[in-house]
């Protein structure tokens, strides 16, 4: 088996559609001699990007993601109106923008789907790292997405909230806020025509005190610049590193 068929058949397992994790953790198990050699995740690398670039059997659907030629991926203008389905394809954005900075990414929402992957398979941590007191880490675990540093003791680094209803904004406030002591920015990621009660929020006691942490973005921002692409990787990665 080729390494191309390798990959094809990891893909096909997944229903057309992988991270670049879950291609290195299966990838010996259909090219059971690909890691003898040090550089083996190059060369997957080097094969993947041959085939995107001639066209051929493969295709990039993300910052991280690579899909079969026929696979079909979600189109927010399809599910931009159904707020179950947004939240989740909100939240595989996020985690793939973490991963993408080469931080370690946890959702409280794992079973949800991304373009037909559980969010589980796209986070980095199926646990969240016990950073603090149990009360504090119990709460942390229902954020929606959170990023941590990979190297040393790990704290978080993000804390992002994806407030589809204005309804859930005081939760989601509140979960953040269990935080305040250690050093990290938090996101409230919304609809355009929420931003104003959000920052009308964050404008009384007690995130006041704190107002310079939060960031807010509408949707289609965040969206922008994950759809759009820009000249090189070193870009890329200095945008979404400047956005978050």
């Amino acid at each position: 088996m080729t390494k191309v068929e390798a990959i094809k058949k990891i893909l096909e397992k997944y229903n057309g559609v992988a991270t670049w994790k879950i291609i290195y953790d299966e990838i010996e198990t259909y090219y059971p001699g690909i890691k003898k050699s040090n550089e083996w995740e190059a060369g997957i690398r080097g094969v993947l990007y041959r085939e995107i670039k001639n066209n051929r059997n493969f295709k990039r659907v993300g910052l991280s993601m690579y899909a079969l030629l026929d696979f079909q991926a979600e189109k927010v203008e399809e599910i931009k109106h159904d707020t179950i389905r947004m939240h989740s394809y909100m939240e595989g954005v996020c985690i793939e923008f973490g991963n993408f900075l080469n931080l370690d990414t946890f959702t409280a929402d794992p079973t949800a789907h991304y373009n037909n992957l559980n969010l589980s398979s796209i986070a980095t941590l199926t646990n969240i790292p016990e950073f603090t007191y149990k009360e504090i880490v119990e709460t942390a675990k229902r954020i929606d997405v959170l990023w941590f540093n990979k190297k040393g003791f790990q704290y978080p680094k993000r804390a992002i909230e994806i407030v589809d209803s204005i309804g859930t904004l005081e939760a989601a406030l509140k979960r953040t806020l269990q935080l305040v002591e250690f050093n990290l920015s938090f996101y409230i990621l919304c609809k355009k025509e929420h931003l104003k009660k959000v920052e009308k929020e964050l404008n009384a006691e007690p995130y006041i005190r704190i107002k310079d942490r939060y960031f807010v973005r509408d949707y289609e921002n965040i969206l922008n610049i994950y759809n759009n692409p820009i000249a090189s990787m070193q870009d890329n990665f200095l945008k979404v590193q400047n956005h978050f």
